[in-house]
């Protein structure tokens, strides 16, 4: 496993986390023996938006003896008074349901108060008018909520809570369908939801993705936007290399489905490689570096992707994006323009050219130079 840390709560976490949407399908036996197994393998971060309120129970069994050690997400307004997963507003609902999860979950705190599931502005006003808002507020106060957290799948109203609120972590839908425009949450441009990423990761708020595999469409060739099915591998890390993402949280129904998650890591870098999506009429990325290190190996030894994505972090405002770049082995600097990225881009960057452009702008913005 690998970790990231979130820079504005210094919380160091799995990179690989686990939703929780299926789990209750497994019951009591099965479902601790999955969440024991994820924590045997290094995940410590666990999305708590479940789909039914029978997963609490299972969690209170299984991880109670570790829960120092794990992170949970809990979202005030998620409710379950019908057993299966509903969405609420209300005050007394959200208090009667954050009360019973905790009950049931065997703890006295909230790693990651969220701000659940805002798509509309009008819901953002309904949060801060029906006191949620402050609830949440007077519980971080109490000790009993760590910190605050904000769960949408919509840029404009990210952008908009961001603004109004100090959130420390951001939970958001991310998978290469969305950012072209296709699928149920697919909300807004590429560029605004870009936009979203950078500027989590120049504030230094954490992105969980939810949704890695489109709810599956992805993994199903019939059901793809893109006709083509894609591979978990390829949405995890996808995911995992959009700027600000912390941690990725597929859902895993029993202990099998979490050992696939866990074997991430060993698979070969091929195996991950989502390039293929260049080929995808929908994506609108002609031109634009993904960061997918298709390009590698480079001959002079720059990391290709990193050295892209520190100048576009740059640009956009994040404060430590120059320093990174700086601490990286091999800067633009050292390019030796032999095409060779240029030949392998399935993305058409001609990241020769870019990397002349990426040495003049850390060199103008830097007395000491690219390097």
């Amino acid at each position: 496993m690998e970790y990231r840390t979130n820079r504005k709560t210094g919380d160091r976490i799995s990179d690989i986390g686990m939703g929780t949407a299926y789990l209750f399908e497994a019951g009591m036996e099965e479902g601790v023996r999955a969440l024991q197994t994820a924590v045997e393998g290094g995940i410590n971060y666990f999305d708590l938006a479940a789909g039914h309120g029978d997963t609490y129970p299972i969690f209170g069994e299984a991880l109670a003896d570790v829960r120092k050690d794990v992170f949970y997400q809990i979202h005030f307004g998620a409710e379950y008074s019908k057993g299966i997963y509903g969405w609420s507003l209300d005050l007394d609902t959200v208090k009667q349901s954050v009360d019973q999860q905790l009950t049931q979950l065997k703890t006295d705190y909230i790693d990651y108060g969220f701000i659940h599931c805002l798509d509309e502005t009008s819901d953002w006003k309904k949060y801060q008018e029906n006191g949620i808002l402050e609830y949440i507020y007077t519980l971080r106060k109490e000790g009993v909520v760590r910190h605050l957290a904000l769960s949408s799948h919509t840029p404009s109203v990210i952008q908009a809570v961001l603004d109004d609120v100090d959130v420390d972590m951001l939970m958001f839908s991310i998978n290469a369908a969305y950012d072209s425009g296709e699928g149920d949450y697919a909300h807004g441009s590429m560029n605004e939801r870009t936009a979203v990423y950078q500027r989590c990761q120049a504030e230094g708020i954490g992105i969980t993705v939810m949704k890695p595999f489109s709810s599956g469409q992805l993994l199903d060739a019939a059901q793809s936007p893109f006709k083509v099915a894609l591979s978990k591998a390829q949405c995890l890390q996808y995911a995992l290399d959009r700027p600000g993402v912390i941690s990725v949280l597929p859902g895993a129904r029993n202990t099998e489905e979490v050992r696939e998650l866990l074997t991430f890591h060993d698979l070969p870098e091929e195996e991950k490689d989502y390039s293929i999506i260049a080929g995808f009429e929908l994506v609108d990325t002609r031109g634009t570096c993904v960061y997918c290190n298709h390009c590698m190996p480079c001959p002079a030894g720059l990391d290709i992707g990193l050295i892209n994505k520190y100048y576009d972090l740059a640009k956009a405002g994040d404060p430590l994006a120059p320093e990174h770049y700086r601490t990286l082995e091999h800067g633009a600097s050292d390019c030796v323009s032999c095409g060779h990225c240029d030949s392998r881009c399935p993305f058409g960057v001609n990241l020769s050219a870019r990397m002349e452009e990426i040495r003049e702008y850390f060199t103008a913005n830097s007395k000491y130079g690219d390097r």
